[in-house]
């Protein structure tokens, strides 16, 4: 074996998506350590909560290492439409620069986020899946066509100079799909004829005894409950399933009933599909303005929101109208979709609302009107079985999910190995090992501006909302004396405490205690003097409503 052979390495790291489900983001290399190829898969976002990244509007991977290496960069293949695989790309791209390749409709969203960004849409190139090759440094590319919840999902065959891998991307086995691509066994099976070194396999449904459930299944039961239905339908799924858009909107034409497509993913979607030919058969819609006109039981509604989103088309029809549309008593409301752990608070609000509207809420429950777009367990084992890979590295999983399908793997005969964000495998040879740890967060788009998970911005806007915040106003004169008494206002804060007085006359009556024994020395000392009024102005909210809340001082000195 030559030296110039040992010298180079085959590795595979995880930014994003290993070790929660969100926010895809994958790195594959080869050539020396430190100095490899790279081609980037996927490019995600996550969503935030108020709980624990209030009024942040989006989460991205940090990408700060690929940056550092940006000229290293050959390619990023973008697998799908979902936003937690192609959200990114518009935030991102400046930053990194390589050519980004999709498929054709995948592609269409891609352009459209980097226009959105102020970037050029000709970065993107599409491509035709195998046995096209796109050749990207010392990577061989194809895309391999496989049914999921959006049109045109696609796994990646990568070839290296060091073995075959292959990168399922999001997953399920589903010969009729609806839209999209349909499972094809042959395919699989011909890519990994000539051995496999790494299956990178989606771990999503890992826990999932049964077998998945075939898109084209839901039709007969949606359609069923169109027609059985009095007054207006509403239904909200993920905007990005086609084929469930397809199938809500076809019920909707056999049960007589017009369709409306309300908030801006929701037709953007369907624009895009139509444009690449996916939705050929899809029932004309109408718009908001004619719908007006339309007797209620002649209408349904496709709308975005199935996640309990506050600005989306379903949260404000909950809340009253949206467009001039409203809910009556009668009306039904469908979740065709499953709730997104973590979104379950948001949803079920919602819910309550349409209750109290008197509108009937019909969720998936029972599973008649909902299948996932990944593969559950007994599939897993499918694709095990046909690529017989050497390894098994599962990925878009929690912690949990991974291990669990580690072990699944090791059942069948492979080598499962856990890597989570951050940890970089090297896959030289015939045994995967740990190369190096990367230090990998998150970045968060809060407005217009992107800033670190340890910038401190969340963090603080946390720590004011648990506990309130009290601005403390000082004047101070040539001679360092103080000029009147410290004042309070109090933002978030209860206006009176326990004693029953005003909250900002407690506190300032303990400050001016304080000013009034204060040494020189302290009145002279700006640091110090803060220091001693944000503890003494939090000990006396304390002591008035239990609370400490968030203290900034303003010293003004007259000169």
């Amino acid at each position: 074996m030559s030296n110039a052979k040992t010298a180079n390495r085959l590795i595979y790291l995880p930014l994003g998506g290993a070790g929660e489900i969100g926010m895809n983001a994958y790195v594959y290399g080869y050539g020396p350590a430190g100095k490899e190829r790279l081609i980037v898969v996927d490019l995600g976002v996550t969503f935030p909560d108020m709980d624990g990244t209030p009024g942040v509007d989006l989460i991205l991977p940090d990408i700060s290492w690929l940056i550092a290496r940006r000229n290293q960069i050959d390619g990023i293949f973008i697998t799908h439409a979902h936003e937690d695989h192609v959200g990114a790309v518009g935030h991102c791209w400046q930053q990194l620069g390589a050519p980004v390749y999709a498929r054709p409709f995948t592609a269409n969203i891609a352009r459209r986020k980097l226009e959105e960004h102020g970037g050029s849409p000709n970065v993107v190139k599409v491509v035709d899946p195998y046995p096209h090759v796109i050749s990207c440094g010392p990577f061989k590319v194809s895309y391999l066509p496989i049914s999921h919840s959006i049109p045109e999902s696609a796994g990646l065959l990568i070839d290296t100079p060091d073995g075959r891998l292959v990168h399922t991307g999001d997953f399920k086995i589903d010969e009729n799909p609806v839209v999209g691509d349909p499972w094809n066994a042959a395919l699989w099976e011909e890519v990994a004829k000539p051995g496999v070194k790494a299956l990178i396999c989606d771990s999503t449904n890992v826990f999932s005894e049964n077998e998945g459930r075939s898109e084209s299944t839901l039709a007969p039961a949606i359609t069923e409950m169109m027609q059985a239905a009095t007054g207006m339908v509403v239904a909200t799924t993920f905007a990005s399933n086609v084929a469930r858009l397809q199938t809500l909107a076809t019920a909707a034409k056999a049960a007589g009933r017009s369709v409306v497509l309300l908030g801006r993913a929701m037709r953007a979607m369907v624009d895009a599909a139509q444009k690449e030919g996916l939705l050929i058969d899809f029932p004309a819609v109408i718009s908001v303005e004619d719908a007006l006109s339309v007797p209620r039981q002649n209408l349904m509604l496709l709308v975005t929101g199935s996640q309990g989103e506050r600005r989306a088309a379903s949260a404000q029809l909950a809340q009253g109208s949206y467009l001039g549309m409203k809910l009556k008593e009668g009306d039904t409301f469908l979740f065709s979709s499953k709730t997104i752990p973590g979104n379950e608070r948001g949803v079920i609000k919602i819910m309550n609302q349409l209750s109290e509207l008197g509108v009937d809420v019909v969720d998936d429950a029972g599973g008649k009107y909902h299948v996932s777009g990944h593969a559950n367990r007994p599939d897993l084992v499918r694709m095990h079985q046909i690529i017989k890979a050497q390894v098994l590295i599962p990925m878009h999983g929690e912690h949990r999910h991974l291990r669990e399908h580690a072990k699944l793997a090791e059942a069948s005969g492979m080598t499962g190995i856990v890597a989570v964000n951050g940890m970089m495998l090297d896959l030289s040879g015939n045994r995967p090992k740990v190369a190096e740890y990367i230090e990998t967060g998150r970045t968060y788009l809060d407005g217009s501006v992107q800033v670190g998970a340890l910038d401190g911005v969340v963090r603080d806007r946390i720590r004011m909302a648990l506990n309130g915040h009290m601005i403390v106003t000082l004047i101070i004169d040539e001679e360092g004396d103080m000029l009147g008494d410290p004042w309070v206002e109090i933002m978030g804060l209860p206006e009176v405490g326990r004693n029953a007085v005003p909250l900002v006359d407690v506190v300032e009556e303990d400050l001016a205690q304080f000013i009034g024994r204060a040494h020189a020395k302290t009145l002279a000392d700006d640091d110090k003097l803060e220091k001693e009024i944000k503890m003494i102005a939090r000990k006396s909210a304390q002591g008035e409503i239990g609370k400490k809340p968030e203290v900034t001082v303003i010293i003004s000195r007259l000169a």
